[in-house]
């Protein structure tokens, strides 16, 4: 079949006019039409039927539009792929990462990438850390920062960082002038926590468990901004991670991070792949680079 046919198709499937796609393709609109036709002659029923001024999908079009996205996607892949290996250091890589990450881990290592590589360029999402939530931005992405470790065999991990946790409370918390502090002494304290099926928020419930109390938690929030954010107005104190130096919260301000001593209070992250796709040679580059990075512990140090 005729790419440019099939092309064509699904630019009028989406919504676009005949008229629109002779503009955009520079080609006649009785060509767009006749490659439509021929389209359609080959399936042997119609794809598009008018409905006033517009094209409308039949069901068979409906249908034959999900195969039609998906092979056109794969051959855009392979294009990519293709000019890729020709000039590598033009490509783009799709990186998903927690939210937590992005205000330090991810802008390093992107830096530090494309200095050696400044043609490449970044398609950046934010996923949650919530066990149940889709791999890889649901195969969107090709590589993903964060702390949740697949267990599907169709994706890979490698260990990055270890994570230390902080108790933060207000500066002016009768607590704040410590150093370190074991979870048991603020057991009648009230806390400030992410939503229950978040991985941090479970990390935190099971360390406050193991230290013999079960958190009164009076606020969750959906993000640790917010959380830091009701922690400076003194509702209560929170279990995040520790500010690194150079983000914004380790700027000084009104939260003051306490190191916690008991055991365990700290967070794995981890990069992941999907292990039935080849990755792109960007995507490929920067997944070395960032393993490269990390054996070499190249990743910004705590606040002091």
């Amino acid at each position: 079949m005729d790419t440019d046919a099939l092309r064509w198709f699904q630019q009028v499937a989406d919504g676009t006019t005949v008229t629109e796609v002779s503009e955009l393709e520079m080609v006649t609109q009785s060509g767009v039409s006749r490659a439509l036709a021929r389209l359609e002659a080959q399936l042997g029923t119609p794809l598009l039927r008018r409905h006033g001024r517009t094209l409308r999908l039949t069901h068979a079009g409906a249908v034959f539009k999900r195969h039609v996205d998906a092979l056109l996607h794969q051959l855009d892949d392979g294009i990519a792929a293709v000019n890729q290996l020709i000039e590598p250091d033009t490509g783009t890589v799709a990186l998903a990462f927690q939210q937590s990450v992005g205000t330090w881990l991810v802008p390093a290592l992107v830096r530090s990438f494309r200095t050696a590589h400044p043609q490449v360029s970044f398609q950046l999402t934010q996923v949650r850390d919530e066990a149940h939530a889709v791999a890889l931005d649901d195969g969107r992405a090709d590589l993903e920062i964060g702390t949740r470790r697949g267990r599907s065999p169709s994706v890979r991990t490698r260990l990055i960082a270890v994570e230390p946790l902080r108790l933060a409370l207000r500066a002016d918390h009768p607590l704040a002038g410590r150093d370190e502090i074991g979870l048991a002494e603020v057991a009648d304290e009230p806390f400030i926590s992410l939503g229950r099926t978040s991985a941090l928020r479970r990390l935190g419930d099971e360390l406050c468990e193991r230290a013999g109390f079960r958190p009164e938690v009076v606020f969750e929030g959906d993000d640790l901004s917010t959380v830091r954010g009701f922690v400076a107005a003194g509702m209560g104190v929170a279990i995040v991670p520790a500010p690194r130096a150079g983000s914004p919260e380790a700027a000084p301000g009104p939260v003051r991070y306490l190191e916690i001593t008991d055991p365990g209070a700290a967070r794995e992250l981890v990069l992941s792949w999907s292990a039935d796709r080849r990755l792109l040679p960007s995507a490929e580059l920067f997944r070395r680079h960032v393993i490269r990075s990390a054996s070499a512990g190249r990743v910004p140090a705590l606040s002091r």
